[in-house]
């Protein structure tokens, strides 16, 4: 019988026709990386005071500057140790009266009562627009900033679920042209609601089809290359959302309006839609679903564009061994070795997505220039894919992944105590970090495929990555509500989080030079003797009867 890896070596693994689906591919990662990590300039939170309407009218008739109002206006508060103007509260002064004088040094309101601001609010930003300035979500309204980026990843969540089964019961090709339709409305939806609820709802929806067409295309890519090239393919792949890191800040800072920027990430989802008829249907995917006939077509297309010819006789296409319809989260939990990588998975997934998001996001409350600053530890970001594609086949896969970790964490730890006068080496340790949170998310994607049975390796991975998300949820809230604690509470929480999730991957297993486990046994017992078969049968029967045992008191 024949299978598909079979027709690849014919065909050419990366040959030209999938050299140039590779590159139409990766763009969708360019436009993913705004939407993922937009809020830094569309939510942007600009310096704020609170905004007195009289008091606007008297420091036009006194001439006074924007300054002497503010601090004339609001009283001063203990922020991280520092005095420094309120933000969300003002002396109670009518600023009407006859009695108050245009001199600034003669007015004297401390002993005034204070209280919370009770029109709006003045902003610092340039004549900027984010959606905060916009909707005054700042002080007790604060946490709808933190919802807007919440909502994306409940979208992540609930759509790398619904794709994954579009993806499998549709085909990739539907399933992405659907991503795509929904994108484009979506995106262009959320730049033009005028209500801040219905932009939430947009935003979920936006996230739910970005994820999903995104990973479809990962699946995709990885199904119509050669087995040797899979692991540079989607590391490169997911280094082109590092591209689109770079090219955001430089869109940003011409584009000053929030909902101009976002119908400039949607609309390349537009340009998207033509992808129908530019990219083949996945003949892995055809084949299994008994369509053998439509693969091979499609197969001796892509041999025709490499300049290959088949010079075999495939009459037959088989499926490749793949995933039993017995597969069940319980296999998962169940014994030892599979229960210990799957906690120790789940939560490097939820790990990283709170240390780089949180990275990222912090870039806008740092009181920096955003838009250099979020170029620079942009930058760092490519050098993390050369490091895991020198580094995984020469010291293995769990060092570099621990060491990510660990690197990560002591630079989120480090750069919270060093002062901001010494700015250029903040600047730098923070910019480590940020790199060895890269290194680690980028290698949590495939060593969570090595070290599940193939059966079980796509369920393994959707629950464990779902943690992913679900840290995208909590890493706002994280970011936002301890800042207005102490500005470096954050690194610190995010430092201990990566430090033991650098612990626990050091109690994985290496999977460099190992061949993938076929079964549940080949997780539990990776050391087993070839040449003492009998001893394998027996510890393989006392295996089989504590699952057993299991699903007994599970079903009790």
């Amino acid at each position: 019988m024949t299978t598909f890896d079979d027709l690849l070596e014919e065909v050419g693994s990366f040959g030209r026709c999938q050299r140039r689906i590779f590159a139409l591919l990766c763009l969708l990662s360019l436009p993913f990386s705004g939407v993922y990590v937009g809020i830094v300039f569309q939510g942007f939170t600009p310096d704020h005071w609170c905004r007195d309407s009289a008091m606007v009218q008297r420091r036009e008739a006194c001439g006074w500057s924007l300054a002497d109002s503010r601090r004339l206006m609001v009283p001063l508060v203990n922020s991280s140790g520092v005095l420094q103007p309120s933000s969300c509260e003002q002396y109670e002064v009518d600023w009407n009266s006859t009695g108050l004088t245009c001199d600034t040094q003669e007015l004297d309101l401390s002993g005034a009562p204070v209280s919370t601001c009770k029109d709006s609010w003045e902003y610092d930003y340039e004549g900027r627009k984010s959606f905060v300035t916009e909707f005054d979500l700042v002080c007790s309204d604060g946490w709808l900033v933190d919802m807007y980026q919440c909502t994306l990843n409940v979208g992540f969540l609930v759509g790398s679920f619904a794709f994954g089964y579009f993806a499998d019961m549709f085909g990739r090709k539907v399933t992405f042209l659907i991503s795509n339709i929904m994108n484009a409305i979506s995106g262009i939806v959320l730049a033009v609601t005028p209500n801040y609820i219905a932009i939430l709802v947009f935003r979920a929806i936006f996230g739910f089809a970005v994820k999903g067409g995104w990973m479809t295309c990962y699946v995709l890519l990885t199904e119509i290359v050669g087995v040797e090239y899979r692991r540079t393919v989607g590391i490169l792949f997911q280094m082109f959302f590092s591209v689109g890191v770079l090219i955001l800040p430089l869109l940003a800072y011409y584009i000053t309006d929030w909902r101009w920027l976002q119908v400039v990430i949607a609309a390349p989802y537009v340009l998207f839609l033509s992808y129908y008829w530019l990219i083949p249907e996945s003949p892995r995917w055809l084949i299994s679903q008994n369509n053998s006939s439509k693969a091979l077509e499609i197969t001796e297309a892509m041999a025709k564009e490499n300049k290959r010819k088949l010079t075999k006789n495939f009459e037959t296409l088989t499926e490749d061994a793949g995933d039993s319809s017995s597969a069940s989260l319980l296999d998962l939990i169940r014994t030892p070795n599979m229960r210990k990588h799957t906690f120790i998975l789940m939560f490097n997934w939820f790990t990283s997505a709170v240390v780089y998001q949180g990275l990222i996001m912090r870039v806008g409350i740092a009181r920096g220039n955003v838009y250099i600053d979020f170029l620079i530890s942009g930058l760092v970001e490519f050098p993390a894919a050369f490091l895991i594609l020198f580094t995984i086949e020469r010291i293995g896969r769990r060092l570099p992944f621990a060491f990510a970790n660990i690197v990560a964490g002591a630079s989120c730890i480090i750069s919270a105590f060093i002062p901001d006068s010494m700015f250029w080496f903040k600047t730098v340790v923070a910019c480590i970090g940020r790199l060895g949170i890269t290194m680690a998310f980028e290698m949590v994607v495939f060593v969570n495929t090595e070290l599940y049975p193939t059966f079980v390796r796509n369920l393994g991975v959707s629950v464990c990555s779902t943690l992913c998300d679900i840290g995208g949820m909590v890493s706002p809230f994280l970011l936002y509500r301890l800042a207005t604690i102490w500005l470096e509470l954050p690194l610190i929480i995010f430092g201990a989080v990566a430090f033991i999730a650098g612990g626990l991957v050091l109690l994985l297993p290496e999977t460099r030079g190992v061949p993938l486990p076929e079964t549940i046994d080949d997780v539990e017992f990776p050391n087993r003797k070839k040449e003492n078969p009998l001893e394998t049968q027996q510890m393989s029967k006392l295996l089989k009867s504590d699952v057993a045992s299991n699903k007994e008191t599970t079903s009790v």
